[in-house]
């Protein structure tokens, strides 16, 4: 199972269940979701395996934007 954290720059954490925050990322106020998460893409099990954690930036980008319309 994974525990998912959102921040409020809508920035995506996963990591396995128990596992601490990243020192790295441990400045950020990380909100967790209280919905438990059993299953996850192959990408996000294969980074969680590989780093420890899973971080994707769901912000909307200028060029996402311009793509869009």
């Amino acid at each position: 199972m994974f525990d998912v954290y959102r921040n409020d720059k809508r920035d995506l954490l996963v990591l396995s269940t128990g596992s601490a925050v990243p020192v790295l990322y441990s400045a950020h106020k990380w909100r967790k979701s209280r919905k438990r998460v059993l299953k996850v893409s192959d990408e996000i099990k294969s980074a969680v395996q590989a780093q420890g954690y899973y971080l994707r930036n769901l912000r909307a980008t200028k060029e996402r934007m311009i793509a869009v319309e």
